[in-house]
């Protein structure tokens, strides 16, 4: 639970720094919403270093082969570079993504629609298919908006896919890192919706 890896965090954090536990927007938000960090001395961080060790790799979507390893310098890339450069995806890990469930996510352009498709599996129980539908219906925005959401039995996850233009704060000129950070509150927010009343 959300809860539980924050509090985990701040507690295995807390004498490792000195300037204190180190938070972004988020967390912080989460951890004063629910009294989580009283005793701990949490230091915001801005969210577009975020990903700064980050795993990140260009991806050939035909045959899924990395055509190159980049650092993190690639996040202030244009996120127009996926339209330039259609035939890749963009695959990003990060240790933040242990707090949304996620292992890693992928950014491609839809070859149709021209939108920018977000990919990715969700660990959590099928169970709670109607809370992330009700979520994804909720707060994708506008008329085309629309997700792909299935149950992998053999993984135990959930594979989604939705397109990044109908998430609220999308706009054109975006960065690669400003990109995965709307992502990133996204998830954050959807696992929020999920266990809250659980």
């Amino acid at each position: 639970m959300l809860k539980e890896k924050i509090i985990n965090y701040i507690s295995g954090k807390k004498n490792q720094t000195k300037e204190g536990v180190v938070l972004f927007r988020e967390e912080i938000e989460f951890a004063e919403q629910n009294q989580l960090s009283n005793e701990s001395h949490i230091v915001e961080k801005d969210t577009s270093i975020r990903f700064a060790d980050a795993y990140i790799e260009r991806c050939d979507k035909e045959s899924e082969n990395m055509l190159k390893n980049e650092t993190s310098a690639f996040l202030s890339e244009p996120l127009q570079y996926l339209k330039k450069h259609k035939n890749e995806f963009i695959y990003l890990e990060s240790k933040w993504f242990d707090f949304v469930n996620v292992d890693a996510i992928s950014l491609e352009v839809d070859d149709v629609f021209g939108t920018y498709d977000v990919m990715l599996g969700l660990k959590f129980q099928k169970k709670f298919h109607e809370k992330i539908k009700e979520y994804l219906n909720a707060n994708l925005h506008g008329e085309e908006a629309k997700f792909d959401l299935m149950f992998s039995n053999e993984d135990g996850l959930w594979n989604v896919n939705f397109a990044l233009n109908y998430i609220e704060g999308y706009q054109d000129d975006l960065t690669m890192g400003e990109a995965f950070q709307l992502i990133y509150h996204f998830l954050f927010k959807l696992v929020e919706a999920i266990e809250k009343n659980k």
